[in-house]
């Protein structure tokens, strides 16, 4: 057996719970994202962001789609339904995984009951910024607060991050 080989200064990284940044999201979303891992702040040579999204009960991630990103979806807790390609309906449990290629326009929806919470890894990164920019901070044992309007800035937002013009409808 061959000895591992590996440069002295390949990143190694341990987020407990409660260290990663975390941001309150606005209507539709409501509920919270954490931003677990960040190539650049990591220094991992594949460009990717990773982190959970907890949508409220009843509440959505409205359809959208990333032009030049690749993204991994991993449902963690709670229940409900991916819209994919503007028509398809996929029920969505706890183990259910999507791999949604670039371009394909994709929405999510927590069940009327429950949360639910998904991790998401995006490839290359940019989801992140989107996150802290359209959100609040969020800290450790605070509440929730009340539902909040997303930014009036939005679209240029989503323009600067990760995201595209979804396609007409026809």
């Amino acid at each position: 057996m061959s000895d591992l080989v590996r440069p002295a200064e390949a990143p190694l990284v341990i987020i407990q719970p409660g260290e990663a940044r975390s941001f309150w999201q606005p209507v539709p979303a409501n509920g919270f994202v954490q931003c677990l891992l960040e190539s650049g702040a990591i220094g991992a040579e594949t460009q990717f962001a990773m982190g959970t999204q907890t949508v409220d009960a009843g509440c959505y991630v409205r359809e959208h789609q990333h032009p030049t990103n690749e993204e991994v979806i991993l449902v963690l807790e709670g229940q409900g339904e991916a819209l994919l390609d503007g028509s398809r309906v996929e029920r969505l449990v706890k183990g259910t995984c999507l791999f949604i290629g670039k371009g394909r326009p994709h929405r999510f929806q927590a069940a009327a009951e429950a949360p639910m919470t998904f991790l998401w890894l995006m490839m290359p990164g940019g989801l992140e910024t989107f996150f802290a920019r359209i959100g609040r901070e969020r800290h450790a044992g605070e509440g929730a607060p009340a539902p909040f309007p997303r930014p009036a800035d939005v679209a240029q937002i989503e323009a600067e991050t990760v995201f595209g013009a979804l396609p007409p409808k026809t």
